[in-house]
């Protein structure tokens, strides 16, 4: 073994392997610490780590921990990430996809690289190539890579500045780079709703339901019988299958009403269950591609389910002229500063309750005097709907085959 001075020593085994070895003292304790083999670390290399190795032990802290903490590599990192975020995401298909992006364009780059070793112009050389060819596939890579820099950073794996900063302006602006879903003028909505009345199937009543409440598609496709008062006409999401993760109560018109009427019977948990059931005859949830098969048996396209919420922002400023906090509560958002909403913290239930009542109308063509109490009119439920609901399971699979007979099968529902 060959000092080098400062503890540093090239140690040469007997089968004549050269490496290099750090021996200092950490917390009162002699220590050895392997700094590589002397055919890939050069003498500068190992005197500055032995240094820098020396300034952690006199500061307290352990060298050892602080290499095994800087060796982590950025595939494992980005998964670390996924894995802590992952409960906080309510859409199963979101959360597969925010690593799948990550591994698909950043992973051939820099995934086995120490993530302190990754810097901006690794992040510059993952988004030019499809910075404008995939401009929302670049957009979301770009913050996702940011999200594991931070989390890097706070976990000391990363003693530099979020290498994300400052990309896009390298990048420039892309013309048109906001994509919106689209969407439905509201002012033809009326007769789609007529259209879509004359529809049997599942799927036709839950697009039904999702317009009148102005909700997400998971969140309606989802829809237990224990959330939902006819009574008081009131639908409570927990907060779990909410995107905001915050409770939501969503106030029903009786057009709303309407449609859960006629869903009686076809499971004791899901209002809008699939035609398949599972292995054990419980119900399922449809698959979100069910709307998509639907506008193509409507001979429908242009728009979007999702675009729906977007047509009932627009029918609420242009034609009800409802207050912004009022359509924007309607829709679950979050509207102020953190502070205005830490006090404001109402959630205008009442106000959306007049709202929805108005939409539903309008919706639907119907002009009904709102008592509080559900009205279901003879147009809204028809004749072969209006007989004694069946809720026993035989009733259940009776009304299943009844309304499979206008699903098309083969669906992933």
């Amino acid at each position: 073994m060959y000092g080098d001075g400062a503890g540093l020593y090239l140690c040469i085994s007997k089968g004549g392997t050269k490496s290099w070895i750090l021996r200092t003292t950490v917390y009162g304790h002699r220590r050895e610490l392997g700094l590589g083999s002397e055919s890939l670390v050069s003498l500068a290399e190992a005197r500055e780590e032995a240094r820098r190795l020396r300034k952690v032990a006199r500061a307290g802290g352990d060298p050892e921990t602080v290499r095994n903490r800087d060796s982590i590599i950025f595939e494992d990192a980005a998964k670390l990430v996924h894995r802590a975020k992952e409960p906080t995401w309510s859409n199963p298909k979101h959360a597969a996809s925010w690593l799948s992006a990550v591994e698909a364009y950043a992973f051939p780059q820099f995934g086995k690289r120490p993530i302190n070793k990754v810097g901006t112009p690794d992040i510059l050389k993952v988004l030019e190539p499809i910075w404008t060819a995939k401009h929302e596939t670049a957009r979301r890579v770009m913050q996702r890579l940011s999200t594991i820099f931070d989390w890097a950073k706070v976990a000391g794996h990363y003693p530099h500045e979020n290498p994300v900063n400052g990309v896009k302006k390298a990048l420039g602006k892309v013309v048109g780079e906001t994509e919106h879903m689209e969407s439905m003028p509201w002012s033809k909505l009326p007769d789609f709703m007529s259209e879509l009345a004359t529809r049997e199937g599942v799927s036709a009543r839950t697009l039904e339901f999702v317009i009148l409440t102005a909700m997400r598609s998971g969140e309606v496709r989802g829809a237990r019988w224990t959330e939902i008062d006819l009574n008081k006409r009131v639908w409570d999401v927990p907060a779990n299958r909410m995107k905001r993760r915050i409770p939501h109560s969503v106030p029903l018109s009786n057009a709303a009403c309407a449609v859960l009427e006629r869903m009686k019977g076809m499971d004791d948990e899901l209002v809008f269950p699939s035609m398949q059931t599972t292995k054990t005859g419980t119900g399922r949830v449809q698959s979100v591609n069910v709307f998509q098969a639907l506008f193509k048996r409507m001979d429908r396209d242009g728009f979007t389910t999702h675009g729906f919420r977007s047509t009932f922002r627009d029918w609420c400023s242009e034609y009800a002229h409802a207050e912004r906090e009022v359509a924007e509560a309607a829709l679950s958002h979050a509207t102020g500063t953190a502070v205005e909403r830490a006090y404001a913290r109402s959630d205008l239930f009442d106000r959306r309750r007049s709202l929805m009542d108005q939409w539903g109308d309008y919706a639907t063509g119907t002009k009904q005097a709102h008592t509080g109490k559900q009205s279901v009119s003879t147009a809204e439920v028809e004749t072969s709907e209006s007989a004694p609901v069946e809720t026993t399971p035989a009733g259940q699979l009776g009304k299943r085959k009844r309304l499979a007979k206008h699903q098309p099968q083969g669906i992933g529902l």
